[in-house]
């Protein structure tokens, strides 16, 4: 059966990669350091997130109670 080059050099690179990726000691040390470092950054953005939505909420009540409650008002 033929096999076309390319696909010979392609398995060939995959299986090499497999490899190193099976025999490398920091692999699974590596993985777990970004799971850490993506969960910290998830965490100080959800933080950020949650004070501007804060920091929002204070200000349009603020322009609200100045303005006697918006356009609710009927003359």
């Amino acid at each position: 059966m033929y096999t076309p080059p390319w696909l010979e050099y392609l398995v060939a690179v995959l299986h090499v990669r497999i490899h190193r990726a099976r025999t490398a000691p920091s692999r699974g040390a590596s993985a777990v350091e970004w799971v850490i470092i993506t969960a910290i950054i998830a965490g100080v953005a959800l933080g950020l997130a949650t004070l501007i939505k804060t920091l929002v909420t204070q200000k349009q009540n603020e322009i609200q109670t100045n303005f006697g409650g918006g356009g609710d008002r009927k003359p």
